[in-house]
């Protein structure tokens, strides 16, 4: 009877919540969890947030609601900086932000750059990201250019969002390490706009563009032949993609060196749709939240509504990307230099 009880009372204690446990539940309960949104609303980012949004509550203890908001500007710098310097640093505050941002914190970081960023993004804390990105240059299929090597010897004009976007500095890198005549006309304020301006016959087609929001957001424009992905800007490439006869874009590089500089700055697109919290938060939040993020995003309606939207779910835990982080950050200062360069965009 003794060994009965025993093992009952073990089996209660184990089945228990920890004091941790019951901490982060009564921090939470009752509370909002803002996701800033660093880019406008409609765009791939926002897609993403808003399905993450619906779905991560049940799995934080406390259950939270979240609140999506929008805060476009600077590539996403904008948002970055509010989180960084503004927002409470409690676990109340997540950021969907662009993962160009994670360039832009490597070259603010080892080149001492402060005339744009007014905060540091390598110590940004790392909740998730949705999936990996595979971004591309696509094309109107009535536009003269019909392949990548078409660019080599007529322009190609394109939407373009501001410098720090991959809309703005992936097609600026191929236009100085391939020698593409790709001709810009920025000032979009993301890829819902562009992609309108596509529609309208104002631009002929974009670059820098996520596989992912392009069957998000125009889940008929490769089916019906309105338009063609002529490169994939990409070190691998995707499976998908290369059934559609694009090559990948560091095969066109001029120089070993020029195909090292685009797999550095493609290495971004691992990290996806990203979400990151300020340094600061609680170890055990940030636990808590990641542990919530990666069961959000195996949740079987979480999925059925991103197949129902076309967005792909392929989700890396923070720790992940936290590792990612730092190797990307130990880059030599000289090849970021020679990166950052190569980002600026010379019109052809």
């Amino acid at each position: 009877m003794r060994k009965i009880l025993l093992t009952a009372a073990l089996l209660t204690l184990g089945a228990a919540p920890s004091p941790a446990q019951d901490a982060i539940e009564q921090f939470y309960k009752g509370r909002q969890i803002t996701v800033i949104v660093g880019s406008s609303a409609g765009g791939g980012y926002d897609i993403y947030a808003r399905l993450m949004a619906r779905h991560m509550p049940k799995y934080i203890p406390g259950h939270p609601s979240m609140f999506v908001s929008n805060m476009p500007g600077a590539a996403s710098n904008a948002a970055a900086a509010h989180m960084f310097n503004v927002a409470p640093k409690d676990g109340t505050v997540i950021a969907a932000l662009q993962n160009s941002a994670v360039l832009d914190a490597l070259f603010d970081a080892l080149l001492g750059d402060q005339r744009r960023l007014r905060h540091d993004a390598t110590k940004f804390v790392h909740l998730g990201s949705a999936t990996t990105d595979h971004y591309v240059c696509i094309a109107r299929s009535d536009a003269p250019v019909k392949t990548f090597k078409d660019t080599f010897t007529q322009e190609f004009l394109i939407g373009a969002s501001q410098p720090g976007t991959s809309t703005r500095d992936y097609p600026a890198m191929l236009g100085n390490l391939t020698g593409a005549k790709i001709r810009q006309v920025g000032g979009y304020p993301g890829t819902r706009e562009i992609t309108l301006a596509i529609e309208k016959n104002e631009v002929q087609g974009l670059c820098g563009f996520s596989w992912s929001s392009l069957n998000a957001q125009q889940p008929t424009w490769i089916k019906s032949g309105f338009v063609r992905v002529i490169v994939q800007e990409h070190d691998k490439g995707h499976p998908d993609i290369f059934k559609l006869g694009a090559p990948v874009a560091v095969d066109f590089a001029k120089s070993p060196e020029a195909r090292q500089i685009m797999e550095l700055v493609y290495s971004s697109e691992t990290f996806g749709r990203p979400y990151m919290m300020a340094p600061g938060v609680p170890a055990e939040r940030v636990a808590a939240l990641r542990k919530a993020f990666m069961d959000a995003m195996r949740d079987k309606d979480l999925l059925a509504d991103a197949a129902r939207i076309g967005l792909a779910i392929d989700p890396i835990s923070g720790e992940e990307l936290q590792a990612l982080g730092a190797k990307v950050f130990a880059t030599p200062a000289a090849f970021v230099e020679k990166t950052k360069q190569a980002m600026v965009y010379k019109a052809p």
